[in-house]
C-alpha cells in the first residue's frame, strides 16, 4: 500500500475499530501565566478571530501571544493612568484632603483608561 502525503510528512495512523485515525498533537508550549487582559484577548479570538485562534492553537505560540498581550496591556494601561494624572492635576496631596473626589476622579481615569486598552490591544 503507498504512503500518504501524511505519512510521508512523518505522520502516523492508529486503528481504531475499522478506521485509522491520524495521531496529532500539539506541540509543545512553555506555560506562561496568563492575566485578565490575555484572558479577555483569548475570549475575543476565540469568539471572532476563529482562524486566527486556530493558527496560534495548533503552532504551539497562543500561550505566548496571549502573555505578549497581557504584558503590554498592563504596561500601557499603567503609563495611561500615570499620564492621565498627571494632565488632571491629581496629586497624593488632593488623596489627604478630600479622599471621596480623589476616588471617583482615579476610577474616572481607570474606566477610560481600561477603555481605550481594549480597544487598542484586547479587541482588535
Amino acid at each position: 500500500m503507498a504512503k500518504t502525503i501524511f505519512e510521508e510528512m512523518g505522520g502516523r495512523y492508529e486503528r481504531q475499530g475499522d478506521y485509522l485515525i491520524p495521531c496529532i498533537a500539539l506541540p509543545a508550549e512553555e506555560e506562561q501565566p496568563i492575566g485578565t487582559w490575555g484572558q479577555r484577548h483569548l475570549d475575543y479570538l476565540k469568539q471572532y478571530r476563529k482562524v486566527t485562534y486556530t493558527n496560534l492553537l495548533t503552532s504551539g505560540r497562543l500561550n505566548t501571544y496571549l502573555a505578549d498581550i497581557d504584558r503590554q496591556a498592563q504596561e500601557r494601561f499603567e503609563r495611561l493612568i500615570e499620564g492621565m494624572k498627571q494632565a488632571q492635576g491629581i496629586t497624593e496631596r488632593l488623596k489627604e484632603e478630600n479622599a471621596l473626589e480623589w476616588v471617583g476622579r482615579m476610577n474616572n481615569i481607570r474606566a477610560c483608561a481600561r477603555e481605550l486598552v481594549e480597544r487598542e490591544l484586547i479587541y482588535q
